[in-house]
């Protein structure tokens, strides 16, 4: 008989610890086993004991088990040493017209639509909701149809721009979110920047139909990443995301530990407006609404650091 320790992940997948214990034999007295070393990624498992005999595997006594990202070293957090002059955390009810705006966008071809951008949206600021310190962004199947014939959904966007504040965020910065991230197929959340016909830095954009992979890109000075972790990235799951603005090299983080930099930057002079949205995929390059059922998408704030 064998016996031995071993994880189970969120996905169902059993990995064992190596050093089982082989031909050994349970007393009353006990019996103790020492394995090996494994490392994990940051993420929830089930630990649990087991055994092998001749009939198969038999799973004992089970316990939760939760590896959390490495802790940054004191003074390496990119909003270290700077304000915070950006605070949004959805404690009450969204400024419209003064902090936010959700009807138009220059970023859009048409202000409040987009056909060219493989992407179903029609704004709607009733699409926007707090309650609870939560933002919920909800896409329905709209009643309009877009310029190619599709039939649009009713989405929320909050942009700063056009708005009495018109904040910016600008080289130097740190820009961060929380947010949950959506399960149902043709979501297309995005936190971005644009100005003047780009100024376009995506801190995040995601698509369930790649559960794990977050797309971090710079358009100002192209570079980009698909960054993938199975642990901390997933449907349904909240997730800390951030970019610092580096006038030579961006600097993204994931529950804050640093993932990508893309040695490009923005330059010393870039400034642009925040875009914090929910789009819905015309299935061109990812998987389009499977049903008419509504499409939800969380966020808990959004906060810039100078």
């Amino acid at each position: 008989m064998s016996l031995g320790v071993a994880v189970r992940d969120e996905r169902g997948t059993n990995l064992d610890f190596p050093g089982a214990a082989h031909q050994v034999r349970i007393c009353p007295s006990g019996l103790t086993v020492t394995t090996g070393k494994r490392a994990f990624e940051a993420g929830s498992y089930i630990e649990f004991g087991y055994y092998q005999d001749r009939t198969g595997y038999h799973e004992l006594g089970a316990r939760m088990l939760t590896i959390t990202p490495p802790t940054q070293e004191v003074g390496h957090s990119p909003a270290a040493g700077k304000n915070l002059v950006f605070n949004e955390d959805f404690g009450s009810a969204i400024a419209w017209g003064d902090r936010w705006q959700g009807r138009r966008t220059s970023a859009y071809r048409y202000g409040s639509h987009n056909p060219d951008d493989a992407k179903l949206d029609w704004l709607a600021s009733s699409a926007v909701t707090v309650s609870g310190g939560t933002a919920t962004f909800t896409a329905r199947r709209s009643q309009r149809d877009l310029e190619n014939g599709r039939r649009a959904w009713d989405t929320g966007m909050l942009t700063t721009e056009g708005t009495a504040q018109g904040f910016q965020a600008r080289t130097g910065d740190y820009m961060e979110t929380r947010v949950k991230l959506p399960t149902q197929q043709g979501a297309w959340p995005a936190l971005w920047t644009w100005k003047d016909g780009n100024g376009e830095v995506d801190t995040f954009e995601y698509h369930p139909d790649h559960a794990s992979l977050l797309e971090l890109t710079n358009h100002v000075r192209p570079a980009g990443y698909y960054y993938t972790n199975a642990h901390a990235i997933a449907p349904g799951r909240w997730v800390t995301i951030g970019v610092h603005y580096g006038a030579t090299c961006n600097d993204w983080y994931v529950n804050g530990a640093k993932v990508f930099s893309d040695h490009t930057g923005v330059g010393d002079d870039w400034s642009a407006y925040l875009i914090l949205n929910l789009s819905v995929d015309a299935g061109e390059y990812h998987a389009a609404p499977r049903d008419r059922e509504p499409i939800a998408f969380s966020a808990a704030y959004v906060r810039v650091w100078r």
